[in-house]
């Protein structure tokens, strides 16, 4: 699965379409038929949902970066990157690269927020986890309805960096998250992790290519998500294990559920595979609720609307469990709750 060259919203030509591989679940294209004009400034509203956490933070208000856009992280340090869009029918751009110095420690933890009409958003991230360096970065994107949203992040994780990474979504008109890592493997050790919860006619996509470089790398990989109403959930994950990377143990899996009729889940789960003696598998499901789960809980006196809630929590809830910082954790649980 080849991504695509950069997109500039400056420039209509550089727009995927559905005939790009990659792209076909989510038709860029399409929606953009022109190249949206730049967006003004805009006001940064209240605090989001990581406030409380701590540590700096690097904010852009419609693609305006309102201080640094570049991050070095040594020792043990959070970041909070906020991604603000309040725009009406407009475009734009913005773009910041962490870098995670030998031995750092760092806490990434990265909103996507945006209110009022819709707009168009392009955003891009880089980030370098050196050797001994651990990075965990947790995302949560809730914009309007009819925004349109693509995020691109490039990571580079070298030899016997630890790299963590939990993105949940709720979905817009079109909103994709792709994310492609360079694994350089001998210890270097990843997760790779996603969720989104849409309703509506809300669609949300979740792209990965992750690229083993090296002998001995580790990539863990789950991603489940539910859709209703008419929405549409996409998944499209690779994982290629190159030449000389023998050693390799990596898993993906995706699970999702459907609980409308007319909703949609379109997945494409892919491994390739050019060394030996490695350790490579993926797995993917498809369904609805448990009906016998629900009838036992009906049977305990607990209303059927409560009844789906709580075993959708319980689904979706497995790849919130696996972010290790507690705290960070327990903020994620509770944003999630409000919006299922």
């Amino acid at each position: 699965m080849t991504i695509q060259p950069r997109i500039d919203l400056t420039d209509a030509s550089t727009f995927p379409s559905r005939r790009v591989e990659a792209w076909k679940y989510s038709d860029l294209r399409r929606y953009l038929r022109e190249a949206p004009e730049p967006s003004p400034t805009t006001a940064v509203g209240p605090p989001g949902p990581f406030y409380d956490l701590g540590g700096e933070a690097i904010v852009f208000a419609n693609g305006r970066p309102l201080g640094v856009t570049d991050f070095i992280a040594s020792g043990e340090q959070t970041l909070r990157l906020r991604f603000i869009s309040q725009a009406t029918e407009t475009g734009h751009t913005a773009s910041a690269r962490v870098v995670a110095r030998p031995g750092a420690k760092l806490l990434l933890l990265e909103t996507h927020e945006g209110s009022g009409s819709a707009y168009v958003a392009h955003n891009r991230l880089d980030i370098d986890v050196a050797s001994g360096a651990e990075v965990t970065r947790i995302v949560l994107v809730e914009e309007p309805e009819d925004a349109i949203s693509i995020t691109d992040i490039d990571v580079k994780v070298a030899k016997g960096g630890t790299y963590r990474q939990t993105t949940i979504t709720t979905g817009a008109k079109l909103q994709r998250q792709t994310t492609t890592l360079a694994h350089g493997g001998e210890g270097a050790d990843v997760r790779i992790d996603g969720l989104y919860a849409l309703s509506g006619s809300r669609q949300s996509d979740l792209t990965s290519v992750v690229r083993h470089e090296g002998e001995g790398g580790v990539t863990s990989q789950l991603t489940k998500g539910v859709a209703s109403d008419t929405a549409r959930g996409v998944f499209q994950g690779k994982i290629v294990v190159e030449r000389g990377a023998d050693g390799t143990d990596a898993r993906m899996g995706h699970h999702a559920l459907i609980l409308g009729e007319r909703a949609e889940i379109d997945t494409k789960p892919e491994l390739e595979i050019y060394a030996d003696d490695v350790q490579c598998a993926h797995g993917n499901t498809i369904g609805n609720l448990d009906e016998s789960a629900l009838f036992y809980m009906q049977q305990r006196g607990i209303p059927a609307d409560e009844a789906r809630a709580l075993l959708t929590q319980a689904f979706l809830f497995e790849v919130v469990d696996r972010i290790d910082h507690e705290d960070a954790r327990e903020v994620v649980r509770s944003w999630l709750t409000d919006r299922l």
